[in-house]
């Protein structure tokens, strides 16, 4: 099993990798080669990448990819009414995507986990008010997907 890190790393380059995606019109294939030959663990312009866990980096790719639609209509729902998901920042879409492709496919890694990570990505991009945003959102999410989780931490 890759260590938290990779894992983190791995998120990252998914939700990097998700932006990516929509903003250039790239294909998966050609998406996944690009970041696991050129961008993961790699030195660029002095920014140096973390070794990612590409089984984890790939399955959430992948995962968002096959599940957008639905994906996209739980988020519309979550959100504040007036704001659907086509008016969030592409950032933060890919954010709010990777995240809740985990918290409803992924159930081996315990919700607060995956919220909590997918906000350390936002952090990486944006301040307080964003990541505030994509935490009640992934929450409300969580709750909704993992009930039984959220009420056996309640006892």
């Amino acid at each position: 099993m890759a260590n938290a890190e990779q894992r983190s790393a791995a998120r990252l380059a998914a939700v990097q990798a998700l932006y990516q995606m929509e903003v250039t019109e790239k294909g998966l294939n050609e998406t996944l080669a690009e970041f696991e030959s050129f961008w993961i663990g790699n030195e660029i312009e002095g920014d140096q990448y973390k070794e990612a866990e590409i089984a984890f980096f790939r399955d959430i790719l992948g995962g968002v990819l096959a599940d957008q639609e639905p994906i996209d209509r739980q988020l519309d729902k979550t959100l504040v009414d007036g704001w659907p998901l086509r008016r969030v920042d592409p950032v933060v879409r890919a954010i709010l995507r990777a995240g809740a492709y985990e918290l409803k496919k992924r159930t081996d890694i315990p919700a607060r986990v995956s919220i909590k990570e997918y906000v350390d990505v936002a952090g990486a991009f944006f301040g307080r008010e964003e990541s505030g945003m994509i935490n009640a959102v992934l929450d409300e999410l969580a709750r909704r997907y993992r009930a039984d989780e959220f009420a056996a931490s309640r006892l």
